[in-house]
């Protein structure tokens, strides 16, 4: 595997923009499996075929990066460079076949059953525009070692989902059972042989009034059915919490008075210093944080006028403001968000107006989000690597000839 960096891109000067545009990749962004393919340039491996090669790195058989610049100005993520992790082998194409058909058993309510997909159809309906963005987003510029796939910016997207509120869901069947402090959510990937489910099975618990304030369950994405490898026919979506909590291939929906035992909860995903056991009493990753990060240019610009790209979003709160600085963080300006504002659970483009003169700068932003808080400048070591958010590690050096 090439080597990850630990600080921020160095984009040094080569030749002319477009050739900078296509050969200086940011460095180690792109491990061994990202190379071409034996058949042919530029493809995926299955079941990546759909996907834009030349947006995306190539992780794993499981996991796909988008590219740092290949986020748009638009604020949707185009399902073609939406990157994909897999906790277990995505199911085959036959449960996408009738989504309608599909069933979910819900549990903890007063009137407990199976529903299809159609069913819930009848039971209400809402769009949410949200960031998933994996708990290990940014793990690739830690110091110490981790394991998982070394993402860098790219383990995050904005998403529309369209589903029925959950707490729509919990209205229909009679409400919910007293004593009920957690949502937990079961996927329904096939599970291998042989081995404890607790250990394997993608089980989820996330508090109850959030779940009911803001979760959906929902069959369509940026306007169409959820495709089978980003949780369809039916995929929990929980605005504001990492994408481990948004469980693909729901079977089950179940209030619990405890959150769930399976291992992917009581020690899987846990925030804990560099070195220590994952235990149930340590932090969860739910509630993401206040973020952002700069997206063009990555290459060599042209001195004058020089328009700096990103993406921010508050996490569990709305977004406020987000500033960029072209000095490495000594000086800031405010820059513009751009619209539509898709609400308090989406990102949102920004862009700077700067006038550079000839040299490198060293750009970066900070985000702060409707409660007052502001992007912390480093993130502390947690065994895992999960979710670096400091602007000073996100920063991108960019050459103007």
């Amino acid at each position: 595997m090439l080597s990850i960096p630990r600080r921020h891109f160095l984009i040094a000067a080569a030749g002319t923009a477009g050739a900078a545009a296509s050969s200086l990749t940011p460095l180690g962004s792109r491990p061994a499996l990202a190379q071409e393919s034996e058949n042919g340039s530029g493809s995926l491996p299955e079941p990546f075929g759909s996907k834009i090669a030349d947006s995306l790195i190539v992780h794993s058989e499981l996991t796909l990066e988008t590219e740092r610049d290949a986020i748009g100005t638009s604020g949707i993520t185009a399902k073609d460079i939406l990157y994909v992790r897999n906790n277990l082998p995505t199911p085959s194409e036959e449960i996408v076949a009738d989504p309608d058909a599909w069933e979910v058993q819900i549990e903890g309510v007063r009137e407990p059953r199976s529903v299809t997909v159609g069913e819930l159809k009848s039971m209400g309906v809402e769009t949410v525009s949200t960031v998933l963005q994996c708990s290990g987003n940014g793990r690739g510029f830690f110091d110490h070692e981790t394991s998982g796939s070394q993402w860098l910016t790219g383990a995050a997207g904005n998403l529309l989902w369209s589903g029925v509120p959950v707490r729509d869901v919990v209205e229909a069947l009679g409400g919910l059972e007293d004593g009920r402090n957690f949502m937990t959510s079961t996927g329904g990937e096939d599970l291998p042989e042989g081995v404890d489910e607790s250990q394997v099975v993608v089980e989820r618990s996330i508090p109850v009034d959030h779940a009911m304030e803001h979760g959906i369950l929902a069959w369509e994405m940026n306007g169409e059915p959820v495709p089978l490898i980003h949780g369809g026919p039916l995929r929990v979506v929980i605005p504001g919490y990492y994408g481990i909590n948004n469980v693909k291939y729901v079977r089950r929906v179940a209030f619990t008075e405890e959150e769930s035992d399976a291992s992917i909860m009581r020690t899987s995903y846990r925030v804990r210093p560099v070195g220590v056991e994952g235990a149930p009493d340590q932090p969860s990753m739910w509630e993401m944080k206040v973020k952002s990060w700069i997206t063009r240019p990555l290459a060599d610009v042209e001195s004058g006028r020089v328009l700096l790209y990103g993406v921010a979003f508050g996490g569990i709160n709305a977004l406020e403001r987000v500033e960029v600085s072209t000095d490495g963080g000594e000086n800031w300006q405010e820059a513009r968000l751009l619209g539509p504002d898709l609400g308090r659970f989406a990102w949102q483009p920004f862009v700077l107006s700067a006038e550079l003169e000839p040299g490198t700068y060293t750009v970066t932003s900070r985000a702060t989000d409707s409660e007052g808080r502001v992007q912390e400048e480093v993130t502390e070591p947690n065994h895992r690597g999960y979710d670096y958010s400091g602007w000073r590690v996100l920063a991108v050096d960019v050459t103007v000839v």
